[in-house]
């Protein structure tokens, strides 16, 4: 896919993209990030959450902020972990289209193009940048990340009907209306199991692509700990086997339901005005088609 039609082609209604970057004392690696995040093309907003850094980041943001328009700034006075960040980032998006982007350098935002395409060519309205998926094993993780990556995604795709490679990986990107209709209640990192569970119970179609990933160690400001791979094991179970069952998420499923037969109607209309047969109905599944390279 071309950088033009990257630029050109919306996403139900909306050319512009949001980038939620949560961040927490990064004064180190996010001006680069941001530098990156604002040179993709196209319409892109980049919603940068400071969650209570106590380095430089604040005023990194804050002369970013005043240097580009299109950097929204939100702080959370106390740390309050990624998930926490994440939901007031979605709260402020604007755009048809939100991908999430960590502050660290550990994902490259050059490759956000990848994970958009298949969304904006009506293939898939969910899609997961898997650092595992045609790609080394390990290579430089370490040793109990990977191997907990690796536990908790199995673990993950017993209760859903998506075989993922990498299901706590940073770049999730989603048609917006998927996020906004969702209330994030998990802490830390939990969102990460807490958006596949829910979101896989809806009809939308998932994309795994694979990106490049260059992980760091704790001394260079890994945040995630071995609780927080705990946690997910709880979650995997929580939000698959009781939290389905509430009210909140039964509305949630049935609102996006709702959203997604929408599209459809439209998809069908648009082919039917071009003369083309009309697409076969949608169905909750799995794509395992790689878009092509950008």
């Amino acid at each position: 896919m071309s950088h033009d039609s990257f630029t050109s082609r919306s996403i139900d209604g909306s050319t512009l993209l949001s980038v939620i970057i949560p961040v927490y004392n990064e004064e180190a690696t996010l001006g680069e990030v941001l530098e990156r995040v604002l040179k993709l093309p196209g319409d892109v907003e980049a919603i940068v959450v400071d969650d209570g850094s106590t380095d430089q980041t604040k005023t990194i943001i804050a002369e970013a902020a005043r240097a580009d328009h299109r950097i929204r700034s939100i702080r959370l006075e106390a740390n309050s972990g990624k998930t926490a960040a994440v939901r007031r980032g979605i709260e402020e998006a604007q755009g048809g289209a939100i991908v999430i982007q960590d502050a660290d350098l550990e994902y490259d935002a050059t490759e956000i193009p990848r994970l958009i395409e298949a969304i904006q060519l009506g293939r898939a309205d969910v899609v997961y940048g898997s650092r595992l998926m045609h790609r080394p094993a390990r290579g430089d993780w370490p040793f109990w990340h990977y191997a907990g990556n690796r536990v908790i995604t199995a673990v993950s795709n017993c209760f859903t009907h998506w075989r993922l490679t990498d299901v706590e990986t940073c770049y999730k990107a989603f048609r917006a209306p998927l996020l906004k209709k969702l209330t994030l209640t998990s802490k830390r990192f939990g969102m990460e199991i807490e958006i596949t569970a829910l979101a896989s119970q809806t009809n939308a179609r998932l994309l795994e692509v694979p990106v490049a990933y260059a992980p760091r160690n704790v001394a260079q400001g890994k945040k995630i700990r071995f609780t927080d791979g705990l946690w997910a094991i709880y979650y995997v179970f929580y939000y698959n086997l009781v939290a389905r069952w509430k009210t909140v998420t039964r509305h949630y499923t049935q609102s996006v339901n709702e959203f997604l037969d929408t599209i459809i109607s439209n998809e069908r209309m648009a082919e039917w005005g071009d003369g083309s047969s009309a697409m076969a109905g949608r169905s909750s599944e799995v794509l395992t088609t790689i878009p092509s390279a950008i």
